[in-house]
């Protein structure tokens, strides 16, 4: 679990990154849960948008999305979720304790 603290730089981290996945009416899908788990190897902290089509709630998706990739909701901002997981080969963010 992240502390307060470490959510905040991780929000402050976030601000100059663009949402790379979007859900969109057919909600979360496997597929989509794959290429979410590749990208947070491969970068620790991305945003996930989630499109007006999307009939389920955004925390939901937000729920779905952590479990499925077992990352951390940073924050859920408007339509937009910030997810972040500790990458095993390619760790460059260094959290506050």
């Amino acid at each position: 679990m992240l502390t307060n603290k470490q959510k905040q730089f991780l929000r402050s981290e976030s601000h100059h990154i663009k949402p790379i996945f979007q859900v969109g009416k057919d909600g979360v899908n496997d597929n989509m849960l794959t290429q979410i788990k590749e990208a947070l190897e491969k970068r620790e902290l991305i945003k996930v948008s989630i499109l007006q089509n999307c009939a389920e709630d955004k925390n939901d998706v937000a729920e779905q999305i952590s479990s499925g990739t077992e990352s951390e909701v940073v924050q859920v901002i408007g339509s937009t979720i910030i997810l972040y997981k500790e990458s095993t080969d390619h760790k460059e963010i260094k959290l506050p304790k």
